[in-house]
């Protein structure tokens, strides 16, 4: 078991380091800005793979609906931008409106603070109290992912709804600072990115110590035999909905440098198609994976922008077609994948 274990923690200190080679070195070495600043964008979405990856692949419990959450953080980041960038008057799509008066909700948006402390409160509260009602009354499976599917949903027609509030189908747009710093200059970008990739390495490493620790362990047993694991003492609803929460967490995140980095935020990235586009970064990487998660977020993300580029009209199939065929071929993704060759060579190699 020890043995076992130490393999485990040399697989993901392994995953790890090629991971942040790949980004912090390999990738700012070779691509052209407009390239890297695409990188920053697949980025955003590597959080919510991570997430995906906690809840679906260690947890068992599929979300259709992380664009909810990757929605709260991202428009929460970009009304702070867009004040700052609209003072001391109105934003401009509240002009246009009508609206005489900021509502009193975006009142606390003025502060970079406040704007952090809801990022990283407000969505993370959210999930674990919505999804802890829900797993007490023993719901899961396809159930709840219809429901947090809905809810995404939901969301989105409010945004669209709220053409005062919330801008509408054209979402928050044009800003350019943050704090005076211009955040779309190409130095800054770049600088954005580093930080970015710093943030992923946390994630991933936070990630990583609850699955390798007795929680993950609970966590797995959960998945796989959820009656049992009750009826041992243990509130299976409280352990989910820990998780559901810290996925959420990490949802906000990567939404919040989405803003940052793309320079809006708008109704399209929070939908149903994109929540459903999520989870096919952790299938693709491999949903048991840490490292493949990020992995999976990045291709898809470049196959997304060459696709649309070569095939205008019929990069959706093309990309549905990838799917299709990573999920048939290599249930596990491409972690799965690999560590099925390293495990073949390993017993060729063997006397």
């Amino acid at each position: 078991m020890g043995m076992k274990l130490s393999s485990q923690r040399r697989g993901d200190l392994v995953g790890l380091a090629a991971v942040l080679l790949l980004l912090a070195v390999v990738l700012p070495a070779t691509l052209d800005p407009f390239r890297l600043n695409l990188v920053s964008k697949y980025l955003a979405f590597a959080f919510v793979a991570i997430g995906v990856v906690l809840t679906w692949g260690y947890g068992g419990v599929l979300s259709l609906g992380q664009g909810l959450f990757f929605g709260l953080g991202g428009y929460m980041m970009a009304m702070f931008l867009k004040l700052e960038a609209s003072a001391p008057e109105l934003p401009d799509f509240m002009v246009w409106s009508s609206v005489e008066q900021l509502p009193s909700w975006w009142i606390p948006f003025h502060s970079l603070g406040w704007t952090l402390v809801g990022i990283l409160a407000i969505p993370a509260l959210l999930a674990y109290v919505f999804s802890y009602a829900i797993f007490k009354r023993r719901v899961s499976g396809v159930y709840f992912a219809i429901v947090t599917l809905s809810l995404a949903l939901t969301l989105t027609v409010v945004v669209i709804g709220q053409q005062g509030d919330t801008g509408g189908a054209n979402g928050i747009t044009d800003f350019r600072t943050l704090l005076g710093w211009d955040i779309a200059d190409d130095a800054a970008k770049r600088t954005m990115y580093f930080i970015e990739v710093a943030a992923v390495a946390l994630a991933m490493v936070g990630a990583l110590l609850i699955v390798r620790s007795r929680f993950g362990k609970i966590l797995i047993a959960i998945r796989d035999r959820e009656d049992r694991v009750r009826f041992s003492g243990y509130n299976t609803a409280h352990m989910k909905a820990f998780v559901f929460a810290v996925a959420a967490l990490l949802s906000a995140i990567g939404g919040a440098f989405y803003s940052l980095q793309v320079g809006l935020i708008a109704p399209g990235v929070i939908g149903v198609v994109a929540s459903v586009e999520m989870v096919i970064y952790a299938a693709v990487g491999g949903r048991l994976s840490i490292p493949g998660a990020v992995i999976g977020a990045l291709l898809i993300g470049f196959l997304k922008s060459y696709l649309s580029e070569t095939f205008p009209e019929g990069w959706l199939y093309f990309l549905g077609a990838v799917f299709i065929l990573v999920v048939w071929a290599m249930p596990n993704g491409l972690a799965g994948l690999g560590e099925k060759l390293l495990r073949r060579r390993g017993a060729e190699a063997a006397p």
